[in-house]
């Protein structure tokens, strides 16, 4: 099964290119954990992911991943109060086709 996580935000205004970049390390810092585990055992990344953004300074991140629904997934943070205009929205979907 694959399951999209969906992570969005909006910045404070002018921030917009501060939250992508922040955005995209935090994406890179959650990889080399994933490929690096404490315990040595390695972990899957995700399938693949995808960077946007639009009008008002907001950005989003879809992350696939090869898991279950409930499966317990890595989630970008919340990312620093002066950063952002609002609590960060987080969503999950099953993929249910693709054409």
């Amino acid at each position: 099964m694959t399951v999209a996580l969906m992570w969005e935000a909006r910045a404070v205004e002018g921030q917009g290119a501060q939250l992508l970049e922040w955005a995209r390390r935090q994406a890179q810092m959650q990889t080399e954990a994933l490929r690096e585990p404490a315990d040595g055992a390695g972990g899957p990344g995700p399938l693949r992911r995808e960077f946007l953004r639009a009008p008002q300074d907001r950005v989003l991140v879809l992350t696939w991943w090869d898991a279950s629904y409930g499966a317990d997934l890595p989630e970008l943070p919340e990312p620093d109060a002066g950063l952002i205009t609002r609590p960060v929205h987080r969503w999950r979907f099953e993929s249910v086709g693709v054409e």
